[in-house]
This record gives C-alpha cells, sequence and structure tokens, in this order.
C-alpha cells in the first residue's frame, strides 16, 4: 500500500501544497478548473466523485471555506493521500461507485462534482502505471456517473463536470434524462484551436433552456514562444489566485 515516493506539489500559486504520488497520475490545471466552475456557497456540501488526492475539492475549499467536503476515491493509496492533503477539511471515503457505503447515499447534496476518466478502452495507449490507467481509462460507463452523480443531488442541486471534448455527445445523452439547465462552456488552449476539454454544469430539476457558451481561451498568442506560462489574466487569476471561474450569464 502506498506509492514508493510522492512530491509536494504547489497549486493555486502556492496557497495549496498537495502530495502527489512521483510516477501516476497526477492532478494538474483541469482540477483547479472544475473545482473554480463549482458555484457553491459557504455552509453548503458537495461530494466529489473520483476525488483523486483531493486536488478539486482543496481547491474549492481555499475559496470558498465552511464547506461539507466529502469525496470517493476508489483507489486505496490515492484516497489515503487525499486524506494526508486534507488535514481533516474533507472526509474521504475509499469505495466503487456502484458500491457506497449508506452514509453517503443517504445524503443529498448541494453540489456534485466530476472528474471521470476521459478515455474508452480501445482509444487509451497503455502506460504500464496501474494509477495513471485507473484514472484515466474508463471503466465504470461515463453515463453511469452522471446517472450517480443526479441520484446524490439534492433538488435544484449543482452538477459540475470536466471531460474530454470527443465525448460531449455522450455527456449530454446521459445528462439529458436526469439533469436540466444544462450548461457547456469548450476549453481551448489558445485562439483559433480545437477545444480540448469542457466543463458542464447542470442542475437537477432545472428548466432554463441549453446553452453553449463561447469557449474560454487559456493561453495568449497563437503558439507556445517563451519558457513562461502565457495564461490570459483572467485564466491566471483562476490558476494562481484561486478566483472563480464564472460561465457566461444566460
Amino acid at each position: 500500500m502506498g506509492f514508493p515516493s510522492v512530491t509536494n506539489d504547489s497549486f493555486l500559486g502556492g496557497k495549496l501544497t498537495l502530495k502527489q504520488p512521483a510516477v501516476g497520475y497526477r492532478a494538474g490545471p483541469d482540477a483547479v478548473l472544475l473545482a473554480a466552475s463549482v458555484p457553491a456557497q459557504s455552509s453548503e456540501s458537495v461530494l466529489e466523485l473520483g476525488c483523486g488526492v483531493g486536488a478539486a475539492l482543496l481547491c474549492l475549499n481555499a475559496r470558498v471555506p465552511g464547506l461539507q467536503l466529502t469525496g470517493v476515491e476508489i483507489q486505496p493509496d490515492y484516497a489515503e493521500l487525499a486524506r494526508e492533503n486534507a488535514q481533516g477539511a474533507v472526509t474521504v471515503v475509499t469505495a466503487d461507485l456502484d458500491d457506497l457505503p449508506l452514509a453517503i447515499r443517504d445524503v443529498q447534496y448541494h453540489h456534485v462534482l466530476a472528474n471521470p476518466p476521459y478515455y474508452l478502452e480501445k482509444r487509451r495507449k497503455k502506460s504500464g502505471d496501474r494509477g495513471r490507467e485507473t484514472a484515466f481509462t474508463e471503466e465504470t460507463p461515463l453515463a453511469r456517473w452522471i446517472e450517480i452523480a443526479a441520484k446524490r443531488l439534492r433538488p435544484k442541486g449543482v452538477f459540475s463536470l470536466i471531460q474530454d471534448i470527443e465525448r460531449l455527445p455522450e455527456v449530454l445523452a446521459a445528462a439529458l434524462p436526469v439533469l436540466g439547465s444544462l450548461e457547456v462552456l469548450p476549453v481551448c488552449a489558445r485562439e483559433g484551436r480545437r477545444p480540448q476539454r469542457f466543463l458542464l454544469r447542470a442542475r437537477k430539476g432545472g428548466r432554463a433552456e441549453f446553452m453553449m457558451h463561447a469557449p474560454l481561451i487559456l493561453h495568449q498568442g497563437a503558439a507556445h514562444t517563451t519558457d513562461q506560462d502565457s495564461y490570459r489574466p483572467e485564466v491566471k487569476r483562476i490558476l494562481r489566485d484561486g478566483a472563480a471561474l464564472e460561465f457566461p450569464p444566460r
């Protein structure tokens, strides 16, 4: 059990330091963007499905104090690191999504968030690392993640997800029967590039029309030309300063 070595990695411009495996799945900007997109308010309850080492929940906790945070993680070694990172700020449960403990199944949350595996088994090149394969390669169908999230939300509760753009049709097909007020925010590396990711926001019982927003552009310029980061100012505020990622108004 455990990792042979871990690193201490800074998030939010050094406001948060997390232990991560030196080799294996390592959280990055996607987790920060997901956390920034969650419209949570102090005292609300939040559940993350597949929390890894706790990066998204702890980034959210740094922005919105006073939340009741719970994370579910199937891999025991990652769950243990999440507990170490959280230092009591998050309740971390080691469980499969299809076998959640009663303590979670008895609760309806204000917010559920998820960063499910991006790749189908047939599309994923094997890395040889069990943790990376579990994090990146789908075992539980994506539709099942969304179904479970919807069940765990209270009425008008908000589901937030980040996913690979190629799976947008699949996500919408799964979400429409169980969630409403769907909004999609594509994420592009640079102006003129195709989106690689998208953020989804949906509300249980929501009735607002579907919205496809203009893309969030991460970097300035047409290409990366220096060793320094080239994040746009509004993106730097999210990734470095812990600001909220506001969806455009409807």
